[in-house]
């Protein structure tokens, strides 16, 4: 396997030594090749929101997988799985499931491009939406944390289609449309997951949409980490803004391979076999896909789990924030719900630029350091944390503990 991984964040680059190789996992916890277990606070980069190995979601695969692992034929768990994610999701009334969210992203903008009929597209700086070849610019996520160009492999002609403008700051956006024409879509991830959590400004998603609306240009909401997970309606629900296509993943196959995107009916129905454009997948709708998660979104129907995730949240922040201020180390934390990113930054983060300037040796030693006290942070600097239901205030104040005890190591 290229550097030994499936996936180039895992391989530890971003803070040196070697990755950790995991046997099991349970609840809030997992647990190594070599035996020790640690507070995992990865949670498989989003999607184990309701902790590792959920028994319920455990006994349904269980039950699913001694009726067939695989059909490639339409099955009823699909349309259960669709009608949860429509439920919830404020601009969904049609949805196409994929396998990833590459695949959902790269699905999105092709559907963006074929109803428009224009060709290029704005993202912004530091945003990672899968590596699909015209997205691979100016991306953030592993891209950033091995400290790579843009990527070789990726035609030019395809390059030149992306636009990209810095994340937070409408006035670059409203120049962009004002300087290029033949603008399909924007992809956004509304609260960004892949330079570290940074949240949108107030007002700024708002901004985003109306020019999205005055350029006749459609937005796409990447929510493929914040679907779910911000609120049960994800981002949009939270913010108010209504996007014309949504990309999902991560906690809406409960642990397991899945991706969707979805919009309007009238959007939607452009897709094949309903239209012209095309976009297949041998696996998609899995019923082990599907059954994980229509139980995990059934649970996420109770609002009461918003509420302790918040909760539980603001308790772990809180905490590390004043370890930090004790140990008299420079640090910033950002948080929107159960997601968060503690910086080794001396100024608040809020797009690329701002989270370029964090100290990424001082974040490897951190990493280090609460990895030696039982804690896994995710191995890079510009990666998104995630609580969990399973993390209870035992384990979070067990974690504060240990980053009281790692913050001293930095100063030593």
């Amino acid at each position: 396997m290229p550097g030994g991984v499936n996936s180039p964040v895992r391989a530890f680059r971003g803070v040196g030594g070697t990755p950790l190789f995991i046997k099991s996992a349970s609840g809030a916890t997992m647990t190594d090749a070599d035996g020790r277990t640690y507070i995992d606070y990865v949670g498989s980069w989003g999607p184990m929101i309701l902790g590792h190995s959920d028994p319920e979601i455990v006994d349904a695969l269980k039950e699913v997988v001694a009726r067939g692992t695989s059909f490639g034929a339409p099955n009823e768990l699909e349309v259960e799985l669709a009608e949860e994610v429509i439920d919830a999701v404020p601009s969904i009334e049609m949805v196409r499931m994929v396998n990833s969210g590459t695949e959902a992203t790269m699905s999105a903008i092709r559907l963006a491009r074929g109803v428009t009929r224009r060709t290029k597209l704005i993202k912004f700086e530091g945003c990672y939406h899968g590596h699909g070849d015209s997205l691979l610019v100016k991306a953030g996520s592993g891209v950033a944390t091995l400290g790579l160009p843009d990527s070789p492999g990726v035609p030019a002609s395809l390059a030149a289609n992306t636009i990209t403008v810095p994340f937070n700051n409408p006035t670059a956006l409203a120049q962009a449309f004002s300087e290029q024409q033949d603008i399909a879509a924007v992809i956004i991830e509304p609260v960004v997951g892949n330079m570290g959590c940074v949240p949108p400004k107030t007002g700024y998603l708002q901004a985003v949409r109306e020019m999205c609306t005055q350029n006749n240009a459609l937005l796409i909401f990447d929510e493929v980490m914040t679907g779910f997970r911000v609120a049960r309606g994800g981002a949009q629900e939270r913010y108010k803004i209504h996007p014309d296509i949504t990309t999902l993943g991560k906690i809406i196959g409960g642990g397991l391979p899945v991706g969707a995107y979805g919009g309007s009916k009238e959007l939607m129905r452009n897709i094949a076999p309903a239209g012209p454009i095309y976009q297949a997948g041998t696996l998609s709708g899995n019923p082990l896909s599907m059954t994980a998660g229509i139980v995990t979104l059934r649970r996420l129907r109770d609002t009461a789990v918003y509420r302790q995730l918040e909760q539980a949240s603001q308790r772990l922040c809180n905490g590390l924030r004043l370890a930090a201020q004790d140990a008299k180390v420079k640090s910033t934390i950002n948080r929107v719900g159960s997601m968060w990113t503690g910086f080794f930054a001396d100024e608040e983060v809020v797009d690329w630029s701002t989270a370029d300037k964090c100290d990424r040796q001082k974040y490897g030693k951190f990493f280090h350091a609460m990895l030696d006290q039982g804690v896994y942070l995710a191995p890079s600097q510009f990666e998104a944390a995630f609580v969990s239901l399973a993390h209870s205030d035992d384990i979070i104040d067990r974690t504060i503990e240990a980053a009281r005890r790692a913050f001293a190591t930095l100063e030593r």
